[in-house]
């Protein structure tokens, strides 16, 4: 009988040698890391340096019986979820009732039958690693939680400006002859409901494309041409865009394939290339290049923008956190579904910046090859 996950480490209280040779080749065998005590003290110090997986406790020994040793070692913040089966030769149910008000999970009787402990050891084992894992992932949930709540106040926020501006310029537009407004007046109404519209869209655009990465598994990598990607990119998704930003790209010889799936990749180049337009300078110079390094090949935007202090850095990445960038618009998706992208591609992204330096935004995805 194999254990639920092999190299979880046991701890063996038990003052009798004898007993501990036997349960130490026992667990030994089934690929449990064992560590031992023969008292109750040196129990309680070794699971303060090596919190172990679960405890085999005999309650009766020599100075802290095995009760108290239990009621000690729940009390303590990080070890009292550790499941501890007591081990005893007492058969009196009140001694029983006494082991569980002090902690304890279970109980074997000795002399222990090796197939009970084998059952035993795995279920408690088992189902302390669902708890364990229960814990980790409520914390994401929680942390998570947290972020949609930023989440929802951004966007409302993003929205409600735009649509506000929608809302002022039509009303002056219905209202033109109470208010006097002129030609140029109307065309400059107009054109400002226009790029309000065209805000809310790409802030919903970002949002379809987040809940899209974010529900997706992961899809086959293929092959991707990437200097074929950033031309895309650029004759078709920065032409409008860089009519409000001009600027120049210069792509550094020729782009390395890698491993991915390429209407994603096209996602990353897009956020990295118009940040590069809007942040990186006036006019913007990009620079976009890569390279191979091992298993990995190593893609970056290069602009020559203000750059950032090293305490933004991981910040521009957190999901729906943004900086604030002085008269740029911004609503702080962009960043955030590279990473989702990145991480399902097996790749990673990052900036490399200081201030006064400009900024490198890169990413990186498997090599052709490297998997």
């Amino acid at each position: 009988m194999a254990p639920v996950e092999p190299r979880e480490t046991i701890l063996v209280v038990d003052d009798v040698p004898s007993n501990l040779e036997l349960l130490v080749a026992s667990l030994d065998a089934l690929g449990f890391r064992v560590l031992v005590a023969t008292e109750g003290l040196q129990a309680l110090r070794i699971v303060q340096t090596e919190p172990p997986a679960l405890i085999l406790l005999d309650v009766m020994m020599p100075g802290l019986d095995g009760f108290e040793v239990c009621r000690q070692l729940k009390a303590r913040p990080g070890i009292c979820d550790v499941p501890v089966i007591f081990m005893t030769a007492l058969t009196d149910p009140a001694d029983k009732l006494r082991g569980f008000e002090a902690g304890a999970v279970d109980y074997l009787t000795k002399p222990v039958q090796q197939e009970e402990l084998f059952a035993r050891v795995n279920a408690h084992i088992g189902l302390y690693r669902y708890q364990r894992e229960l814990r980790h992932y409520s914390a994401r949930l929680e942390q998570r939680n947290r972020e949609l709540d930023a989440f929802a106040r951004t966007v409302a926020h993003d929205l409600k400006n735009p649509l506000n501006s929608v809302l002022l310029y039509s009303h002056l537009l219905t209202h033109n002859k109470e208010y006097g407004i002129d030609e140029a007046e109307r065309a400059n109404a107009v054109a400002m409901i226009g790029n309000a519209g065209q805000r809310m869209l790409e802030i919903i655009d970002g949002l379809l494309v987040l809940a899209g990465v974010s529900s997706q598994s992961p899809p086959p990598l293929e092959p991707v041409t990437m200097r074929t990607v950033v031309q895309r990119v650029l004759d078709e998704r920065m032409a409008a865009l860089r009519v409000h930003y001009p600027g120049e790209v210069m792509i550094i010889d020729e782009l390395p394939m890698a491993l991915g799936y390429a209407p994603w990749v096209e996602e990353i180049w897009a956020n990295f290339l118009s940040n590069g337009f809007k942040y990186g300078g006036n006019p913007a110079r990009l620079r976009v290049g890569g390279e191979a390094t091992g298993e990995q090949v190593r893609f970056w935007v290069q602009d020559n923008g203000p750059g950032l202090d090293e305490a933004d850095h991981e910040r521009l990445f957190v999901p729906f956190s943004r900086l604030q960038q002085t008269g740029r618009p911004g609503h702080g998706l962009g960043l955030c579904i590279v990473r989702e992208i990145t991480d399902k591609l097996g790749g990673a992204c990052g900036v490399e910046s200081k201030p006064g330096a400009g900024s490198r935004f890169f990413f990186t995805l498997p090599a052709v090859g490297g998997r």
